[in-house]
């Protein structure tokens, strides 16, 4: 299972630093949404050329217009780009066209998706990539969350899949064990008074985990 770090941090300078100190245990880098939207594209690029053995992956969670978005955040330098579960198929097969076009993949965000195993299967027919079984930050404080739910979202759905939603050092053998293609972790590490140990703790884990 691969570790990908979300960087829900506002500017470029930090997502560098940040990204800097956590690349040697992760696999892939993820722009949050909010660096994009504050930031602008060229934060892709700085990235990529600070990163260019990772994997890029930018959190655009396009709704619309999928083809041209995921166009551009190719171009920027992205590897992997979301389009959301909740989005019309046309715009997902747009944002797949796009993918095609550049060799580099789509990921369909199931955030907000009520019946996420049967979404998920429908997306990867369209072409997607894997698909991301996410709670975000304001579910994940909602009364009644519970992590395990995605986790059974995951295995039902029988496609390769990431899972996101407040990831720890204690939950990540979990997410292994349900089969998950890839763990994403973000404020674990981005909010961890040692950037580097965190990520490192989170990669140990996973390694912990495959050897039980």
């Amino acid at each position: 299972m691969q570790l990908q770090f979300a960087m829900d941090t506002l500017t470029t300078e930090a997502a560098l630093d940040l990204a800097g100190k956590a690349a040697p245990y992760v696999d892939v880098i993820e722009l949050g949404t909010p660096l994009i939207k504050s930031a602008g594209l060229s934060a892709i690029t700085a990235i990529k050329e600070a990163h260019p053995d990772k994997v890029v992956f930018a959190d655009l969670k396009t709704m619309d217009a999928g083809e041209l978005e995921a166009d551009i955040a190719f171009s920027a330098g992205a590897d992997l780009v979301t389009v959301l579960g909740v989005a019309g198929d046309s715009t997902i097969a747009g944002a797949v066209k796009a993918a095609e076009a550049h060799g580099k993949g789509i990921v369909v965000d199931l955030i907000g998706v009520p019946d996420k195993a049967a979404r998920a299967k429908e997306v990867v027919a369209l072409g997607a990539e894997f698909v991301e079984m996410h709670a975000g930050l304001d579910e994940q404080a909602e009364e009644g969350f519970t992590f395990e739910t995605l986790l059974r979202d995951g295995e039902a759905s029988g496609v390769p899949f990431s899972v996101a939603g407040g990831i720890t050092t204690d939950t990540i053998g979990s997410v292994q064990a349900s089969g998950a293609r890839i763990a994403v972790a973000g404020s674990a590490i981005y909010s961890a008074d040692d950037v580097a140990a965190a990520a490192s703790a989170l990669r140990d884990a996973i390694s912990e985990s495959a050897s039980a």
